[in-house]
């Protein structure tokens, strides 16, 4: 594949940046403390089990944990060397913003779906509530760019052969 693209030289230059952007915080912090505090933030509120108000405080963790990282995180080693602390600082750096993510999609189904529980869509017997109505699509988000929103696209889902019911694990 040539590499004489400018969007490939747009995607080494960005990709760089981060390497040199990551290598000079040179904080106090470990990555690993902050993948596990972001962990925490992921299950306590956009696990499982959901709601509104925490899924917010989902989104206002994990936007607070981000600035702090990219001021406090710290990076041993070299940029040229192998180098696994730098490794995983890349992929805790796009874990921030897979999470906002993932909250900002569950905020958008206000319903019970797979093994996600809004507590806010149950039936009055505390089963999982579908909102087949509004929510049988397949959700593609379109990164917009740093502090961007991203651009939801749907994708309906067509059932031909299954008739779509409420499961009941009673």
């Amino acid at each position: 594949m040539p590499t004489d693209r400018p969007e490939f030289d747009a995607a080494q230059k960005s990709a760089q940046d981060k390497l040199d952007r990551l290598m000079a915080v040179d904080g106090k912090q470990t990555v690993t403390s902050f993948h596990k505090r972001l962990g925490r933030i992921m299950w306590d509120d956009c696990g499982m089990i959901r709601n509104e108000e925490g899924l917010k405080r989902a989104q206002k963790g994990i936007a607070d944990l981000k600035e702090e990282f990219w001021r406090d995180v710290k990076v041993p080693g070299k940029q040229d060397q192998l180098n696994q602390e730098l490794e995983k600082a890349v992929k805790v750096a796009d874990f921030f913003d897979l999470g906002l993510l993932m909250c900002s999609d569950a905020l958008g189904r206000k319903e019970s779906c797979g093994a996600h529980f809004r507590e806010e869509s149950q039936t009055p017997d505390g089963e999982a509530q579908r909102i087949d109505s509004e929510y049988s699509y397949v959700a593609a988000w379109e990164y917009q760019g740093e502090g961007a929103e991203h651009k939801l696209h749907k994708e309906p889902l067509v059932f031909e052969n299954v008739e779509i019911k409420e499961r009941s694990y009673k």
